[in-house]
């Protein structure tokens, strides 16, 4: 079954946000995410040739040779609509239990921030899959942190999960 995941799309858009490293530049430049590694677009982790995340102001370099020119806002988009389908899959698999579009919508955005690692970790997973549908939003205020630090940012988009889940 086809998803409407349009507001996945846009909670993931307003609080990724679209930074740019080097504004003096034509193009979108790699910069570093709060949680400190290195981003490219909407939230788009860079990674070196063996898939690793690249972490802290040592790794400049490394971020900007990857993506020496940057990108355009077209392919920034396409690396959103990539990441986004790249997590489907697990997510799809992780959640056993009926959930509606905006439902998924909100996982979707808690995901894409979190990881699928730390999701398939979360007692929030666990809590939905057992049918307790109304510890989500209890359970998304609970990463608020980055750095062991509550993060403004953070709260704001889980609030907004939060109420994305609570809509029919």
């Amino acid at each position: 079954m086809a998803r409407n995941l349009v507001p996945a799309v846009e909670t993931i858009r307003a609080f990724e946000g679209l930074a740019d490293g080097d504004p003096r530049t034509a193009n979108l430049d790699p910069y570093l995410c709060p949680a400190g590694y290195w981003t490219i677009g909407w939230g788009h982790v860079v990674r070196d040739a063996e898939g690793r995340m690249l972490k802290g102001t040592a790794a400049a370099g490394r971020a900007k040779a990857i993506y020496p020119s940057g990108i355009t806002l077209d392919e920034a988009r396409v690396l959103l609509n990539d990441d986004i389908r790249a997590l489907l899959p697990t997510l799809e698999a992780a959640i056993t239990v009926p959930v509606n579009d905006n439902q998924f919508s909100a996982l979707t955005s808690f995901v894409f921030n979190i990881g699928v690692g730390a999701f398939k970790r979360a007692s929030l997973l666990r809590k939905l899959n057992a049918g307790d549908y109304a510890a989500v939003p209890k359970e998304l205020m609970r990463w608020v942190r980055a750095g062991g630090k509550v993060l403004a940012g953070l709260k704001r988009r889980r609030e907004a999960e939060a109420r994305l889940w609570l809509m029919p």
